[in-house]
Formats: C-alpha cells, structure tokens, sequence
C-alpha cells in the first residue's frame, strides 16, 4: 500500500505539529513493507492521508484519510468566526472523507453531531508524550530554570499564546488569586506579554520543556473544552501532577491520573495547583508506535472501503 502523507503541519510550533512529527516517525517505524511518501497532492497514492483540517482535500484522487482534533470552531460559533469561515470549505472536505480518525470519543461525538459522520467511518487513535518528555535531573531542572528566569517554584501552563483562544481561558487564570507564580510556555505575541504577574519563555526546545514540566509543582490546564489535552500526557511523563477542568476529552485521557475542578472555578484550579505533590500517577501506556499501527489499519479499512 502506498499512502501519501501531508507533513507540512509538522512545523507548526503547537500541538499539530507535535502530532505530525510523532505520527510520522511512528509510521515509518512500522510501515512493513508499506510505502509511506510525504506528500500534499496524493499522485499515485492509493490512500492520502491529511493529519491536520489544513490538509483536508475537497476532490481526492483517492481514499482520503482525515484527522481531526477537535470541532471547537463548530460548536462554538460566535467565539470563532474567523477560524469558522476559513474551515468552512475544510469541513465539507472532511466530510466526504473515506475515514475520520480523532483523538478522543469525545471528538468522536462531536463529528457525529456537527458534521454527520456516521460513527462507522470514524476511528479514535489516542495521542501519546514525545520521546523527550521524560524526569530530568535536578541539575537539568536547575539550568534550565535559571536559562528562562523561571522562579524556584511555580505553576504551569504549556500551549500556544499567538492570539487569544477564547476556550484555553489563560487571561482569565493570569488574573485569578493564586499562591504560586504561573509559568506560560509557548510561542506567544504582544497580547500575552500584557498578562499579569506572569512568566513567558516563549517558544523553548523539547529538553527545556521536559525540564520545565519536570521543575513545575503541576502543570494547571483551564480550557473549558479541548479535544485532547497533550501537554497533559506530557506532563505526566515528566512526572508532573496535573490538575485540569472537568471536561470530557480530558476526563477520558486523564481519568483518575489528574485532579479535576469545575470549570469556573479558576481560583479552585490555581489552589489545586499549589497543593499538588508528587509522586504523580504515570501517563497512559500509549505510545506513538501504538498510534501508527492503528492508522496503517485505518488506512487498509479506506482502502477497502473503496
């Protein structure tokens, strides 16, 4: 079988891109004996895969396999008119799709819903922690900490600050009574650097980032919806407590690995936070070659499908 697979989201700083580099090496990894090309444009692929809605291809030459990770654009309408306009044509793309593959039922639900994909044609492939993200060292902790100007204890949040998005509420928890400083960690731009009382490193590499999660009291996640949740599976491979809002994508990838608040009780999430202590629980047992050999399936079912 010969897939081609759209890499270019592989440099998008944000979760995409960790999917997609991760993704990508599980497949080759486990391809037996299966061509895998990077491609945009399936050619003479018998499956094209899109891992991103970017991707996604109105007329596909072949089967068309389309991960989605979330419908927040859709389900949340009058927060994101813009992104909503630019996916519009995506959506429809998606849906005459051979195969869906999400990361959660949760997500799974949604396309359900939102787009009216039938739950045969979608499959969930749960996400995983990158390699690097592992316990490091205190001495690593250490210099780290002292590189980024990073305080001796310290809440954290990872994700990207480019604009504000309305569900990852991050202004709102800058702005909530706290006992410890908040660390935020992504690509950011000016909006973010206004934030109250908080520390910015911007963009760092996976060793500092594994050092930063594994330096933090717990990694705090105020998003009011999510389709995944990754820096939290992150976070428990460096053994870092996590402790989240009460939503459904993260209450299935967590389940009694996090400590849950309500979802507007930001001040309860920060507290929670400063209370935490390690030893965290461990991440779930899924890896990224898991993931790969459930996609090489989901790519033989579009192929017969056809």
């Amino acid at each position: 079988m010969r897939v081609a697979f759209d890499s270019r989201g592989a440099s998008d700083p944000r979760g995409i891109g960790r999917y997609v580099r991760c993704l990508l090496d599980g497949l080759r990894a486990t391809a037996d004996g299966h061509d895998l090309v990077e491609a945009h444009r399936p050619g003479d692929a018998d499956v094209y895969h899109s891992p991103w809605i970017d991707g996604a291809a109105l007329h596909a030459r072949c089967p068309q396999v389309v991960t989605l990770h979330d419908l927040v654009p859709l389900k949340r309408r009058a927060e994101y008119l813009r992104t909503g306009a630019r996916f519009r044509l995506r959506y429809h793309a998606v849906q005459r799709a051979a195969r869906l593959i999400v990361p959660t039922y949760a997500v799974a639900r949604d396309a359900t819903a939102q787009l009216g994909i039938a739950p045969e044609r979608i499959t969930v492939i749960p996400e995983a922690a990158a390699a690097p993200m592992r316990p490091r060292p205190s001495e690593e902790v250490r210099a780290v900490r002292k590189r980024h100007g990073l305080p001796e204890e310290y809440l954290l949040w990872v994700g990207g600050l480019e604009h504000p998005d309305p569900r990852k509420r991050v202004a709102a928890m800058a702005r909530a009574p706290r006992e410890l400083p908040l660390v935020l960690v992504g690509p950011n731009r000016p909006w973010a650097r206004e934030l109250p009382d908080v520390t910015l490193t911007g963009l760092v590499s996976d060793d500092d980032l594994a050092a930063i999660y594994t330096g933090a009291r717990a990694l705090v996640f105020p998003s009011d919806d999510e389709g995944f949740g990754l820096p939290t599976v992150e976070a428990l491979a460096c053994g870092t407590p996590v402790v989240a809002c009460d939503v459904p994508a993260l209450r299935e990838v967590l389940g009694d690995r996090a400590t849950f608040v309500a979802r507007d009780d930001l001040a309860g999430l920060l507290a929670a936070g400063a209370a935490a202590r390690r030893p965290a629980p461990p991440p779930p047992a899924w890896t990224w070659d898991d993931a790969a050999r459930a996609t090489w399936a989901v790519y033989a079912d579009a192929l017969g499908a056809r």
